[in-house]
Parts: C-alpha cells; structure tokens; sequence
C-alpha cells in the first residue's frame, strides 16, 4: 500500500480520500481506528493517527467521543470540489497552454474531446 513518495500519515489519509471519492466509505460511516491502521498496515500507531489527525483538521473526519471517527456527512462533495479545481489548475490549464505553443486552437482541442468523449 505504501511507496516511497510521500509521508506514510499522507498515504494513509489519500487512500481514506480515494475511499470516500469512490464510495467505498459512505458518508458517516465508521472508519478504522488508530491502533487498527497499525495493526493491519504494521505501522506505527503515531503515524496512523497523524494522517487520521490531517483528515479530521480538514473535516472530512469527525469525532463521536468514545465511539470512533467517522465521515463527515459532506466530505465527499467536499473532496469533488477541491478536485475539481486542482483538475482546472493542474492539468487543464498547462495543457491549454501547451495547445496555445503549438498552434492548437482552443476550438481544435474542444472539437477533438467531443469526437472522442465516447471512448
């Protein structure tokens, strides 16, 4: 599950996003405690509970006292939106810029997405 990229407590809280992105965690659903990210990944019980810690600052976590953390009932539009605008950012605007340096008109580009947006 882990690689060499990124911090483990990262790791831990993009698979819990991936997760609620997917719909494989429903929106107040029940997620894994602390010392059972530990166990079932043979991580460090501190480590776990940093990325769950990151999760519940972003409030895409919450806290029942005594009972577990759970996902929050808007977390995944939530995590839609921000990557949503990451999308405009991070990738549809350097590829219109690439278009723009060679030549490609932002009419090509759109009339190629719509002849292939059935693939």
């Amino acid at each position: 599950m882990f690689d060499d990229h990124s911090p483990i407590y990262r790791q831990i809280a993009e698979r819990i996003k991936a997760d609620i992105l997917s719909g494989a965690l429903a929106e107040d659903s029940q997620v894994m405690s602390t010392n059972q990210y530990a166990a079932a990944y043979r991580i460090n019980p501190a480590t776990a509970a940093k990325g769950l810690r990151q999760l519940l600052d972003e409030e895409i976590l919450y806290k029942r006292r005594g009972i577990g953390m759970f996902v929050s009932p808007d977390a995944r539009e939530k995590l839609r939106q921000e990557h949503r605008e990451r999308f405009f950012v991070e990738i549809l605007q350097p590829l219109i810029d690439e278009a723009k340096t060679i030549g490609i008109s932002l009419d090509d580009v759109i009339t190629y997405i719509n002849d292939h947006k059935d693939r």
